[in-house]
């Protein structure tokens, strides 16, 4: 993929023609997954805008680091990077895809730096449990990845080429189409860098942290009818990166990993009814190479074929039906877990129940059944009310679960066919104010865990996994938003996040590793005409790690952007400049995770 970013920029600057048509009224064509908005009432749901995707659109780990609550735990830039929602493990958040889990057979999650921000119309953050209507995983929340295809009159471009600190460079080059009849868009995204950083106070160089990799995403719809659309996704993505290592065991290794995704839907709307049917076939692929100079290397691979029906059903203007089934058939084949085999089948209900403009509720059921083990029946029951026209209260509660993976159940040698899937409880209680420059959300949270899967030491000297822990996680989310025009042409923008988490074993009552009591960011954003100036600071309090504890940190980005609208009334054109960590107190643990220092990037964005 050495020419891949050449070829990628003359393509991305190719001129094409617009077409003109009307607008058509059907809303829910537009919505990827109308369920996060619709049957939502007691969860905070966050939606993170265009604006800010364009301003950190190189991995989705660095813009919700920023821009949530989510703490991650990231082997430096651009490599293996998982979430720690509310104090829960990487495999407790799902990450939902145009409405379907993709989080991984194999280790039950997804790697967010494999995820590129800028495919996506809006990314959406939900708070709390939501396995009864995301599945396995969705205990500390779920991150919703949307595509949303819009059936008006439209013919838009974007290109945007960065180059960076240690050579780092990224491409990237979006399309979207339509009119009253169909719609598409298209992206593809381009990302390599030497990753050749210094580590912090020493004179050593990151010598194997070298990456490249590739996304592509194709969404397309067509309306057959006045009441029928059709609609298709698809996403792949190619990765090749090296290990980075630390000042004490220099990394040699490699990590290959592909990932393909499509997705058929077909919705049928009435009056009061909307069917869908979804058909969708997920693969995901690994090699590993111990030595990235040496041919041999182990391997994995799991294809998914899903099938789902749902219909949603509106009896009056108070109450709504939506039900849904789902099948799901899993092949895998790994050097370590031989050609595993699982079908799993599952059925939902979601019922919402709108008492008054100012309060609803939403009731909801589900049962899986899998050919590897017994799933157990998971509920949740969530509602808000409006106290008064600036301030609303959300409750939720849930039962949710964690199925064991592939790796759990098959690694050779540990795995483990005893495995059961782990339940989770819990309760949130929501506050949310919104004044006219003001909003502010405050929610408190606890979560019990049964039958946490652990990997541990075994007498044969080798690890295995086994449902041990039992644990309960409790704490306070902050979130605020503020808004000051000064003048006409004069605003500040700025935003907080704030996080106290006590995750920790019951029986031991320490504090679970890797997870923060404190975590906070914060961003100001100074707008003056077409220039925006902003800075982004984040604390990350210390953690527990095996055999010690790593200190707290912290880091800051500074960054301009300039953005002219009226260049040949066509063309759009934004130049932004951004420091990266300029203030970085990460000196004491620079031998376990290794940060860039003075990241400097660039990046030129086209609109026509």
């Amino acid at each position: 993929m050495k020419n891949i970013f050449s070829i990628l920029v003359l393509f991305s600057l190719a001129i094409v023609t617009a077409q003109k048509d009307s607008i058509i009224t059907l809303d829910e064509v537009v919505v990827s997954d109308v369920r996060v908005k619709r049957y939502a009432d007691g969860h905070k749901v966050t939606v993170i805008k265009d604006s800010i995707i364009q301003r950190d659109n190189v991995f989705l780990t660095s813009l919700l680091t920023f821009n949530s609550n989510i703490y991650f735990k990231e082997n430096g830039f651009g490599m293996v990077s998982s979430p720690a929602f509310r104090g829960t493990n990487a495999s407790h958040t799902a990450v939902i895809w145009n409405g379907i889990n993709i989080n991984s057979q194999l280790n039950g999650q997804v790697d967010f730096n494999t995820i590129n921000p800028f495919n996506y119309n809006s990314i959406g953050i939900r708070s709390g449990g939501g396995s009864v209507q995301y599945g396995s995983g969705a205990i500390g929340g779920s991150v919703h990845l949307n595509n949303d295809l819009k059936f008006e009159k439209h013919f838009e471009n974007q290109v945007s080429v960065g180059y960076g600190s240690f050579e780092t460079k990224k491409v990237n080059f979006n399309q979207s189409f339509g009119n009253k009849k169909a719609s598409y868009s298209f992206g593809i995204n381009y990302n390599r860098s030497d990753n050749n950083y210094r580590y912090i106070k020493t004179d050593e160089i990151n010598k194997n942290g070298e990456f490249e990799n590739l996304n592509v995403n194709l969404n397309a719809g067509y309306v057959l009818t006045e009441k029928q659309v059709v609609k298709l996704y698809h996403q792949s993505f190619i990765g090749d990166r090296n290990l980075s290592g630390n000042i004490f065991v220099l990394g040699r290794s490699k990590y290959k990993d592909n990932h393909y995704r499509t997705q058929l839907e077909w919705g049928r709307f009435e009056k009061k009814t909307i069917s869908k049917f979804k058909l969708a076939y997920l693969q995901e692929e690994f090699k590993f190479f111990e030595n990235k100079n040496s041919d041999i290397y182990s391997f994995g691979k799991v294809s998914n074929f899903l099938a789902r029906y749902s219909l949603d059903v509106k009896f009056s203007r108070a109450f709504r039906l939506n039900g849904f089934l789902e099948y799901n058939n899993f092949l895998g084949k790994g050097g370590s877990f031989g050609n595993p085999k699982r079908n799993d089948f599952s059925a939902t209900a979601l019922i919402k129940y709108t008492i008054s403009p100012k309060s609803s509720y939403n009731f909801s059921l589900r049962q899986d059944f899998s050919s590897d083990f017994s799933s157990p029946l998971v509920f949740s029951l969530d509602g808000r009310y409006d106290v008064s026209p600036h301030y609303k209260l959300q409750l939720n509660a849930s039962k949710n679960y964690r199925t064991p993976t592939f790796n759990d159940l098959y690694w050779q040698p540990g795995g483990n066919l005893n495995l059961i899937p782990e339940k989770s409880y819990q309760i949130d209680i929501g506050n949310r104010l919104d004044l006219r420059r003001v909003s502010m959300n405050v929610n408190g949270y606890y979560i019990a865990t049964k039958d946490m899967i652990k990997w541990l030491p075994g007498n044969e000297g080798f690890w295995t996994p086994i449902n041990i822990d039992d644990v309960q996680i409790y704490g306070v989310e902050g979130e605020i938003s503020v808004t000051y025009p000064i003048q006409r042409k004069h605003q500040i923008d700025f935003k907080a996040h704030y996080s106290y988490t006590v995750s920790e074993d019951k029986e031991t009552k320490q504090q679970l590793i890797y997870v923060p009591f404190h975590r906070g960011n914060a961003s100001v954003t100074y707008k003056i005409a077409g220039i925006n100036l902003f800075y982004q600071h984040l604390y990350t309090g210390g953690v527990s790690i095996i055999g010690g504890k790593l200190d707290e940190y912290q880091i800051a980005n500074i960054g301009v952007t300039y953005s002219n609208k009226r260049v040949n009334k066509a063309l759009t054109y934004t130049l932004g400049v951004t420091i990266n960590n300029i203030y970085n107190t990460y000196y004491e643990n620079i031998a376990l995770r290794p940060m860039p220092n003075r990241n400097i990037q660039t990046q030129l964005i086209l609109n026509f």
